[in-house]
């Protein structure tokens, strides 16, 4: 392995470079998007079921907030519970933004690892190629098993290159796929929030309204 590594050139540093850090981002995006820390079972019903009670303690809302991504933006909607209905939902929403830029932190240099590996290889053979027709031109065809050898190093980059970009390119879609769903649940349960939020409001003015005369 060290003699192909070595037979590529000092451009395959560079490419291995990018498959650490590929492989770093990867481990790392698959760690944090998980469900159970993005979207925690349950959190979403104890946050409507505290609607119940409005005496809700600013503790409450600051643990809610440090719970998890889904939990920040629930407390954005429980802060902001005596504002209008659209208010809630700016506020929530600018909350909510911020969430999902979060979950797509380093998909960018994952995407941009994914691109430039092949023109790394590319480059890689195309440096060797010139290298192997200047030979040829100034000493001949000579022995051609040196030639083919000569051709398939200068390959190696390409190869090297291809065997990161495509990994890469997996895994950036997939975890794009995976922030677009987790957003969507997101949004679904901080709409959940706000319409309970409005009942409760609605509920609690109707409580308030003075009794009618009885007859």
């Amino acid at each position: 392995m060290f003699e192909i590594i070595t037979a590529g050139g000092w451009l395959m540093l560079p490419i291995l470079t990018c498959s650490v850090v590929a492989m770093a981002i990867v481990a790392e995006r698959c760690w944090v998007l998980r469900q159970n820390r993005i979207l925690p079972s349950n959190l979403a019903n104890q946050a409507r079921r505290w609607l119940i009670d409005d005496g809700i303690p600013d503790e409450k809302i600051r643990l809610l907030q440090n719970n998890s991504p889904l939990g920040r933006i629930l407390a954005a909607g429980l802060a902001n519970r005596h504002l209008p209905r659209e208010k809630i939902k700016n506020s929530v929403e600018e909350v909510g933004s911020h969430v999902a830029h979060e979950l797509q932190r380093f998909l960018n240099a994952l995407g941009t690892i994914a691109t430039i590996t092949p023109l790394l290889g590319l480059l890689g053979t195309v440096i060797g190629m010139i290298s192997v027709f200047t030979r040829i031109t100034s000493a001949g065809v000579g022995n051609p098993t040196e030639l083919a050898g000569g051709i398939s190093t200068a390959l190696i980059t390409t190869a090297a290159g291809l065997a990161v970009a495509i990994p890469s390119l997996m895994m950036y879609r997939y975890f794009r796929g995976r922030i677009e769903t987790l957003v969507v649940d997101m949004e679904q349960e901080s709409l959940k929030l706000i319409d309970a939020i409005e009942s409760a409001l609605n509920a609690r003015s109707g409580n308030n309204q003075p009794a009618g005369n009885l007859r």
